[in-house]
């Protein structure tokens, strides 16, 4: 099942649209990729996974969605269908962007799609090594539900009921 947003375009009073990602995206998302996830590196002792994301299968697909202000790129989520719930496999915004609940929106638009597809939750992982993740995830109503070693990193594996 391809998740496709009915409201693709979800702009708010502030400007910001939450739009399904196009190739001409590619550019941003890359760089967003890198400015978000390059300073867990060292932590982690290899490149984070979403810096190596396929992401033009992932737009093809119509997986990855992005936020944006006009022109100005501020952000990405990656998530699709998985059994019962939405697999959100990536999210990223630019630190320069960081702090202005861009992040709590693309998650709420995620928890949105998977309601509108009648999916139960919304599950995630995120490396252990990302603490700050671990507990913006906890303080956004998620659940840890396990922690392992999973494709060669240590992660940290949440669900939120929906």
């Amino acid at each position: 099942m391809r998740v496709e947003a009915v409201d693709t375009r979800a702009p708010n009073s502030e400007g910001l649209e939450l739009r399904q990602a196009t190739l001409a995206d590619l550019p941003e998302v890359r760089r967003c990729a890198h400015a978000a996830f390059s300073k867990y590196i060292a932590r982690i002792g290899k490149a984070p996974a979403p810096m190596g994301a396929d992401f033009v299968a992932q737009i093809g697909q119509g997986l990855l969605h992005v936020a944006v202000e006009g022109a100005r790129f501020l952000g990405y989520v990656a998530f699709f269908p998985e059994g019962d719930h939405v697999h959100l496999d990536s999210i990223a915004v630019l630190p320069e962007h960081c702090g202005k609940g861009i992040g709590k929106r693309l998650l709420g638009y995620v928890e949105r799609q998977a309601r509108r597809h009648g999916l139960q939750a919304v599950e995630l992982y995120t490396n252990e090594a990302m603490v700050e993740n671990i507990g913006m995830y906890k303080r956004l109503g998620y659940t840890e539900i396990e922690r392992k070693h999973h494709q060669g990193f240590n992660r940290v594996f949440f669900r939120k009921s929906l």
